[in-house]
């Protein structure tokens, strides 16, 4: 076996972290496995590298899931950061509401809230569609499901951004965002069952405590995940969309004229520009990988954006094409670890593309505002100056 390829390339200086794909281009071809000396990890970069990887919890461990130590030490416990038999436990508890069955006495009223917030926009005209769509309606979804009231409710959004930003390096946007996600596990070792809306999810998670169906003291850390992984990624995703949709109004066209196409577009949107590009695992013994080695002990960073613009897996990868339907893209992840909240992000994400294919003939969209973010990629302002009604 022989040491991979190195390369200069910092997955977390801003002009990679705003559009990461040349990049990543230039990694694929240097091989699966590079290693990048600005960060001193090792990025896997083509997709079935990848899939293997997060296949392989035994030799790509969850326990440092981010690239800074400290991070990695709140994380321990949770289910992020556990391998198993711990994390199928708590990843049980994690998911016993998001299963299709739990999550299908949800489906109305969520088609309904976006279908309404839809159409309030398209009869306004014009509007900012990050605050007034991606954040207003996913935020509103998982307060309700989890049962969050008051200051909790008020400090979602940044209580969400922080607890990704901090999964970066130790730069400058990790330390400053380490306080706010401070403030989020600080709320999350104290919350109690009271403190959650009755009926909601939470409180079911602080019945499975007390029932024994997971360890004492871990109902905090789960709620901890719903929000510190489900939120900010969720926002992504619908930005996304619309972004998407008022670039390739033709993609648009072709959902409207046959709703069958709502899932395929979201895997799509998912493939191309997927919320979460880079995820860190540490590697518990030398690894092969096309006889290069990746040595145990080191970090690795999983570069699932990369994989899901692999032209060795998907045909001209760098169109967005919603007929496309990549059902095994990888920003869900895979294996142990694949997104436990994936259920939820898709009944939002689906309910708001059949509003938007329902009711938009055409969005005209201003350009799209990016800001650096260490672990989640989405649009932070996106103008949208004309609706063209359906």
């Amino acid at each position: 076996m022989t040491k991979p390829p190195t390369s200069d390339v910092d997955l977390f200086a801003d002009d990679v972290l705003l559009d990461p794909f040349q990049a990543y281009a230039e990694l694929r071809e240097q091989g699966p496995v590079v290693h990048l000396r600005k960060n001193d990890v090792y990025a896997l970069t083509r997709y079935d590298v990848i899939r293997g990887a997060l296949a392989d919890w035994e030799s790509f461990s969850s326990a440092s899931i981010a690239f800074n130590p400290t991070a990695n030490e709140a994380l321990t416990g949770t289910s992020l950061a556990s391998d198993p038999p711990a994390h199928t436990q708590l990843r049980a508890a994690l998911t016993e509401n998001l299963s299709p069955r739990a999550l299908r006495g949800l489906k109305g009223r969520i088609e309904k809230k976006a279908d309404t917030l839809v159409a309030e926009l398209v009869e306004r005209g014009s509007f900012e569609a990050v605050d007034a769509l991606a954040r207003a309606f996913p935020l509103e979804v998982v307060a309700d499901l989890i049962g969050f009231t008051g200051h909790v409710r008020d400090n979602m959004l940044r209580w969400g951004q922080a607890a990704m930003q901090v999964l970066g390096p130790m730069n400058q946007r990790t330390a400053e965002n380490f306080p706010v996600a401070g403030e989020l596990y600080a709320w999350c070792s104290a919350v109690r069952a009271d403190d959650l809306a009755e009926g909601s999810v939470g409180r079911g998670i602080f019945e499975a405590e007390a029932r024994g169906a997971i360890p004492p003291d871990t109902a905090g850390h789960i709620i901890h995940q719903y929000l510190g992984a489900g939120v900010d990624s969720t926002i992504a995703a619908i930005g996304n969309i619309v972004a998407l949709f008022a670039r390739h109004p033709d993609q648009l066209a072709l959902v409207r004229a046959d709703p069958s196409l709502v899932p395929a577009a979201f895997n799509e949107v998912l493939r191309f520009w997927p919320p979460i590009n880079a995820w860190g695992r540490l590697a518990t013994r030398d690894v092969d990988i096309d006889g290069t080695v990746v040595p145990a002990g080191a970090q690795v960073a999983v570069l699932l954006g990369s994989g899901n613009r692999d032209p060795r897996h998907y045909d001209d990868p760098d169109a967005f094409l919603v007929t496309r339907n990549p059902v095994d893209h990888l920003a869900f992840g895979y294996g142990p670890h694949g997104c436990a909240g994936q259920g939820l992000a898709r009944l939002e994400a689906h309910a708001v593309i059949e509003a938007l294919s329902r009711r938009v003939g055409r969005l005209v969209a201003g350009p799209e505002v990016r800001v650096p973010s260490n672990t989640t990629r989405s649009v932070e302002e996106l103008p949208v100056l004309e609706v063209i009604p359906a």
